[in-house]
Order: structure tokens, then sequence, then C-alpha cells
């Protein structure tokens, strides 16, 4: 997919609710994408944002995805790592090792 599709296409799924003009719906994206790169850290993946529209999903060689809302991140994510990703599985060994 070029860039212009992302920035053409972007913005119509719910996790993309806050989508628009205002400074506000920009931070917040910002915010989206610190948090989302939080989980992918592990996995050595990250998210950017692509002009408020879409986000670019890399990985440490380079290869790179341009995908409109947060559940293609994870698909993107899941076939640049060629195994299923689950976010909350992360979280599972903090809490054993806390236990």
């Amino acid at each position: 997919m070029c860039g212009m599709c992302g920035v053409l296409g972007g913005g119509r799924h719910w996790s993309n609710a806050t989508a628009g003009a205002e400074a506000g719906a920009r931070r917040h994206r910002y915010a989206q994408v610190a948090l989302a790169n939080r989980v992918l850290r592990p996995f050595r993946l990250t998210l950017a944002d692509f002009h408020g529209q879409s986000f670019v999903l890399a990985s440490p060689t380079g290869a790179q995805e341009i995908v409109s809302d947060f559940m293609q991140v994870w698909r993107a994510a899941e076939k640049m790592l060629g195994r299923p990703l689950d976010p909350l599985a992360l979280f599972d060994d903090a809490d054993e090792r806390a236990a």
C-alpha cells in the first residue's frame, strides 16, 4: 500500500474516535502510540503515527507496514513476527512473578 492510501483512507475505525483537527485529539493519538509501543517493545517492533490517519509498524530489520487502526496493528505485528501475539499475555508473566 502506498503512503497516500493511508492518508486518504484512515480514521474510520472505532479506535480512531478522536481523529480530527483539534490539538487534544492529536495528543490523545500520540498517547495511544506511546502505550502501544510499550507493549510492542519486547517484540522489537515500533509504531508511529502517520499524518493522524494511519500508523506505521516497523520491525528491527527495516520492514514497515502502514495500518489504519489498532486491530490491524496487532495483525501486522503477528505477520512480522511469524507467530501469534497476545499483548495481554505479557502481563500474565509479571503477575506470576509478583505473587
